[in-house]
């Protein structure tokens, strides 16, 4: 998780989720009410679970660093056959409308002659 959280693809996404949930929480005070609830029926969910799990999870952490071994180099291999991972996704876009751009301009070219 903690791999996939670092692409960069992955964390822009997540900031610009981030900023719409803070602007919509404080734009309008009746979601923001509710969504405090959420949260902090969440992380009381989260604190309670994560005590109950801690005795499996040490039991399996082995087993666990395999798993995350193999998934890391899964995940290398992902990278390698999806250039987009890496770039962020104001980049992605910025890279989008380039294209485009060039595109409709090959296009008007090929028109107007």
């Amino acid at each position: 998780v903690k791999e996939v959280a670092k692409l960069s693809l992955v964390s822009s996404a997540c900031e610009v989720v981030s900023a719409a949930y803070a602007s919509s929480k404080e734009s309008h005070p009746c979601l923001s009410s509710v969504c405090d609830a959420a949260e902090k029926g969440v992380q009381s969910v989260t604190q309670a679970t994560a005590s109950c799990v801690q005795p499996v999870l040490a039991t399996l952490e082995p087993h666990v660093a395999a798993v995350s071994e193999y998934a890391a180099k899964g995940l290398d291999k992902l990278g390698e056959k999806l250039p987009l991972l890496p770039k962020s996704v104001e980049q992605i876009l910025s890279d989008t409308k380039e294209l485009l751009s060039s595109r409709v301009a090959e296009v008007k070219e090929a028109v107007s002659s």
